[in-house]
Parts: C-alpha cells; sequence; structure tokens
C-alpha cells in the first residue's frame, strides 16, 4: 500500500478496504504519513466523505494505534463528551459530581479546536496544573479520586492526537466522519462502559443545523453502540454560549461559582444535571435520567463535588487550596471594556461562533497550533437571547491584553447580536434525546 493510491480513491470518492484505512491510521500515528498527505487525508473526507462501515473502521483503526486501558474498580467507568461549543465548561462540573456518586471517570479531553474553547486550555488556567501525565498515573488517580480530567498521552489513540491538530489548522474540523472516529477512538480507548454525548447545534455549534447535529449523534452513538459501550446523546443548544462567559480562566471562574453554591439554577447547571442524570442511568447507578439528576444535584449543592474537584486539582499540581482561593489563583487580563449597544433593545439573537471567534483572536485561542493560549482573556457577562441591554447593561465584557486589542474585537461582538423591541422566547435547552 502507499498514501498516494489511498489519498487518490479518497478524493475520487471510491470506498476503501478496511486493511487501507489500518494502514493508513498506522502511518499517521508512525510518522510514516507526512502533514501533508494527512492534511490530504482529512480534506478528503471532510469533502467527499465515507460510508458507515468505513467510519467503524476508521474509528477502530485510530484507537488500535494505542494502547487500551482496562480496570478493576467497584463502580462503573463513565464519561461525557461534548462536540465543541463556546462557553461550555461542563465537563469541569460534571467529573467530579459523577465521581461523588460512585462512577469512576478518566476523562479524556481536548484543546481548542477552531472557534470553541478546549477543556485542557481551561484547566492550564489553574496554575500547575498537569493535562499530560502517563496511563499509570491516571490509572491510579482515578481509583484513588473517582475522577481525572487529562489530555490524551502518546498511548492513548496517538493517530487521532496527531490528525486533531492536523484538522485545527486545514479547516476540516466540521466532518461527522472525522469527528465520529476522533471523539471516539479516545473514549472506547479509556475502557469505558458507558458514555453520554452532548452535541451542540446552533449558531456556535460545528454542526450549526439541527439536521445535522441529529446526523452526528446518530452517528456517534450507533459506533459506541456497536463497540459495545452503553451511549446516549443529548442535542443541546448552542444559540448562546451555555454560559455567561467564554475564555480559559473567566469559564473555570464560572465553574467555581456553581461548586461553590453561586451558580445554582443557571443552564450550565441545568446542562450538568441533564447529562450527568443521563450517564448515571446508563451505568447502573441510577433507577432512570429523573433519579441520576437529583443525584447529580446533591452532589453539586451539598459541597462534595467542589470538595473532589479540589482533591483532582492538588493531585495534578494544582494548588491544595484552590477551592478555597480560587480567586486568588486565577489569572486576569489587564484591561476590561464593556460593550453597549448602539440602541437599547431585546437580544433576539446572537452569532454565537463570532463570539468565540473573538476569544480567539484576543489571545484565548490558537490561530495557528504553534500559538501561545493567554488564559486571562476572554468574555464574561455575555447577556443571553431576551435580556434587555441598553446604556446600563451591556453586551458583555471585554478581557483584553490591551486597550488596541479591547477595541478591535468590541466591533466584532456587537454585530455579532441582533436586538428587537420585544423580548423573545428562549431557545431551549435541549432539543432531542437519541439513544
Amino acid at each position: 500500500m502507499d498514501a498516494r493510491s489511498i489519498l487518490i480513491k479518497l478524493r475520487e470518492g471510491q470506498p476503501l478496504s478496511k486493511a487501507e484505512i489500518y494502514w493508513f491510521t498506522k502511518g499517521i500515528a508512525g510518522g510514516e504519513i507526512s502533514d501533508m498527505q494527512a492534511g490530504a487525508f482529512a480534506m478528503a473526507i471532510c469533502t467527499r466523505g465515507i460510508s458507515r462501515d468505513d467510519r467503524v473502521h476508521l474509528t477502530h483503526g485510530m484507537l488500535q494505534t494505542g494502547e487500551v486501558l482496562t480496570w478493576d474498580l467497584d463502580g462503573p467507568v463513565l464519561d461525557k463528551h461534548s462536540t465543541g461549543g463556546v462557553g461550555d465548561t461542563v465537563s469541569l462540573l460534571l467529573a467530579p459530581a459523577l465521581a461523588v456518586c460512585g462512577a469512576y471517570v478518566p476523562m479524556i479531553s481536548g484543546r481548542g479546536l477552531g472557534h470553541t474553547g478546549g477543556t485542557l486550555d481551561k484547566l492550564e488556567a489553574i496554575p500547575g496544573y498537569r493535562t499530560q501525565i502517563s496511563i499509570a498515573e491516571l490509572q491510579e488517580l482515578v481509583a484513588d479520586i473517582g475522577c481525572a480530567i487529562v489530555g490524551a498521552s502518546g498511548d492513548i489513540a496517538p493517530a487521532d492526537k496527531r490528525l486533531y491538530g492536523v484538522r485545527d489548522v486545514t479547516g476540516t474540523v466540521e466532518s461527522i466522519d472525522l469527528i465520529t472516529a476522533s471523539i471516539l477512538s479516545k473514549k472506547l480507548a479509556a475502557g469505558l462502559e458507558a458514555l453520554v454525548l452532548d452535541v451542540k447545534t446552533g449558531s456556535g455549534a460545528f454542526m450549526a443545523d439541527p439536521a445535522d447535529a441529529l446526523a452526528l449523534a446518530q452517528s456517534l452513538v450507533e459506533t459506541a453502540q456497536g463497540a459495545g459501550c452503553m451511549c446516549s446523546a443529548l442535542i443541546t443548544d448552542m444559540n448562546q454560549p451555555s454560559a455567561k462567559a467564554a475564555g480559559n480562566a473567566l469559564e473555570v471562574i464560572e465553574v467555581m461559582e456553581v461548586l461553590t453554591g453561586m451558580g445554582f439554577g443557571t443552564p450550565l447547571y441545568r446542562l450538568t444535571l441533564a447529562l450527568g442524570g443521563e450517564v448515571l442511568a446508563l451505568g447502573g447507578l441510577a433507577a432512570d435520567a429523573a433519579d441520576g439528576e437529583a443525584r447529580i444535584e446533591a452532589a453539586l449543592t451539598s459541597g462534595q463535588a467542589a470538595e473532589r474537584f479540589g482533591e483532582m486539582v492538588a493531585a495534578l499540581g494544582g494548588p491544595a487550596d484552590f477551592v478555597e482561593r480560587w480567586r486568588d489563583r486565577l489569572p486576569a487580563a489587564r484591561v476590561m471594556v464593556d460593550v453597549h449597544p448602539v440602541e437599547p433593545g431585546y437580544v433576539a439573537a446572537i452569532d454565537t461562533r463570532a463570539l468565540g471567534e473573538a476569544v480567539v483572536h484576543l489571545g484565548g485561542g490558537r490561530l495557528v497550533a504553534s500559538d501561545k493560549v493567554d488564559p486571562g482573556v476572554g468574555l464574561s457577562d455575555i447577556a443571553p437571547i431576551g435580556a434587555r441591554v441598553d446604556s446600563g447593561r451591556p453586551l458583555l465584557r471585554i478581557h483584553a491584553a490591551s486597550e488596541e486589542a479591547a477595541r478591535v474585537q468590541a466591533s466584532r461582538v456587537r454585530d455579532a447580536y441582533v436586538l428587537a423591541e420585544r423580548a423573545p422566547e428562549a431557545p431551549p435547552l435541549i432539543h432531542e434525546r437519541i439513544g
């Protein structure tokens, strides 16, 4: 086999054999496939698509380029994954809450991709937090604490780790085939018994069209269940940010507000309950999703999830007193500027992708893979759909490294808002369940 022949077949829309897909993914992991060829592979799949069988082969081919974890624990191994959005920090709340409920959560996460924030980038806003650890340490931490949120080691689906970076800089993020293989190759390698998926739709999602989000959810659930992992998906709204902030340290602040009792009842909080209830039921730790939601809520409101989060942070190199002194530990931007509307009105719609791109251009994400992320920049106090904004209530607040950076992005975020004379009906938080 050779890369050129396989790429030609993909370009022409011809099906690949299982052996060809396994050979190519092994070459991506081992370095025999160049960055140029990996980019062409991703572009061909993104533009031409592959069959259902080829998608399964691609997932398993990438999975088998690395180690698959095994566990001997007294509870189920569960996880959650989001397809990516703006202000989406559910993972940081849900992992410790699940651990309190008796689950074990080896949450292997990623960095920012395109206009969306990355869980690892958010956690690295916490001084000293280590996102890269060995498989042995991951298994030890999960057994001791119940959860660990880290990046994929070189031994977990190494083909995906390389292809993930290529997709970010070659404009090939929005592909059901590549997203399915990327997510599940890492998740299934973690040895999960059950997985809940948060598939975003709306202006800030990769799958902005509801039909595309449905197709992705079905693809993910079908592939995971076919591999022997209990799985369901919630299609959730990304026509506005999940939280009131977007940006690494700013999102951690919102997480800590929820964990310490100041953010109950928010959309972020309700989404955490829904996803947690779903996966607890799948994993046999709750009678049904409603019972699971009640258990997650108890873990959050009792303060036990905050304690477990603090244990995880300390074990991974962060401050031992982070839960008590998080306001002092997180970095802050030098400049803060409120952005007001030109005319008063009610927020009728938000181009959420534009808000995410503003965060990236402020330095909170990457335009190229080598960019260094500024953890303190971003957006806060984001006015949601239905809110009235005027000279006293801004659209949002920009946190920037300089006055110039804030000025440039102020125009971008102002243009992202559509105002109306009357308050519109807010979009539903959860659109549909698949599984």
